[in-house]
């Protein structure tokens, strides 16, 4: 069973469908700013079906994860792997089980994780989606040849959300620059 939902300007692009599908979203990468609760608040408000998932965002839980259920130990090097392990567990599964994954990078802290999260994703064949400033594009440049959409702040992946799960489409960015690829360059195909 499926729910049809058309707008004008869809009706002008073509039949947009969605089904009764809840997509799983993982989130990962930076955890110092608010970018996940951005995602999750244009979700809410767009009624986009999506279950956000993301790792454990307390860096202090993280780290020390390991150590508070197994005890302490002497040297960082095991204090971290088995934090590193325990955290893995999560990681894997929900990256395993999820739809799509967003992998974020911001410009302050170099996210050796994230960039791990993006690769295994991309071994099991996930869509991807990374979120970025544009100025750190050429140091991700792998992995954004990887990634099915590149954005540049929350909103473009909520919308992007909104498009691949509901095929609906926000008002262009370029606003009343936009033009249609139609109107540009002429029709893709001059013998439909």
């Amino acid at each position: 069973m499926f729910r049809l939902t058309t707008t004008a300007s869809q009706a002008k692009r073509g039949l947009a469908t969605s089904s009764e599908k809840v997509w799983n979203v993982y989130l990962s990468g930076e955890i110092h700013s608010d970018w996940r609760e951005i995602i999750s608040n244009g979700i809410q408000s767009k009624g986009i079906p999506v279950k956000l998932t993301s790792p454990n965002t307390s860096h202090e839980d993280s780290d020390d994860c390991g150590a508070i259920i197994l005890g302490m130990e002497e040297k960082r090097t095991n204090w971290d792997k088995i934090g590193a392990r325990m955290n893995g567990i999560r990681t894997q599964t929900l990256i395993r089980e999820a739809d799509v994954v967003v992998v974020r990078f911001g410009e302050k802290y170099r996210q050796w994780n994230a960039a791990f999260d993006a690769g295994y994703a991309a071994a099991l064949n996930k869509p991807i989606i990374t979120l970025h400033p544009p100025n750190i594009s050429h140091m991700l440049k792998e992995v954004n040849a990887n990634a099915s959409v590149v954005c540049e702040d929350p909103e473009q992946v909520v919308d992007t959300l909104a498009y691949v799960i509901e095929g609906k489409l926000p008002k262009p960015r370029d606003g009343d620059d936009f033009v249609p690829i139609a109107d540009r360059l002429g029709a893709g195909n001059p013998n439909p």
